[in-house]
């Protein structure tokens, strides 16, 4: 198994947008073969008005279907469709060390 920390940073006015093109986005990862989890999350607690985060909890059978993933036509479209709305984006690729 893989797992995914992707955090990304979401100009200011453009979360509503952002997070309905990745909300819709997420229905056709979670269908994708060796898709374990895909969760779209916002901080539990937002302080001094930073509530223009988002974070993708990712989990994947294996690194062949993470990078299967990466290349799928419909996240290359994702990646186009959200460039102008994200300030950055910060991505770990884990491991488990327990089964």
């Amino acid at each position: 198994m893989v797992c995914v920390i992707a955090r990304m940073e979401i100009k200011r006015g453009s979360l509503d947008k952002f997070l309905e093109i990745l909300l819709d986005n997420a229905k056709t990862v979670r269908g994708e073969k060796g898709c374990l989890r895909y969760d779209v999350c916002r901080d539990l607690e937002i302080k001094d008005g930073n509530d223009h985060f988002v974070t993708i909890l990712e989990a994947w059978e294996s690194e062949e279907a993470l990078r299967a993933h990466q290349k799928a036509p419909h996240m290359q479209r994702y990646r186009e469709n959200v460039r102008d709305l994200r300030i950055s984006t910060t991505v770990q690729v884990l491991y488990p060390v327990e089964k």
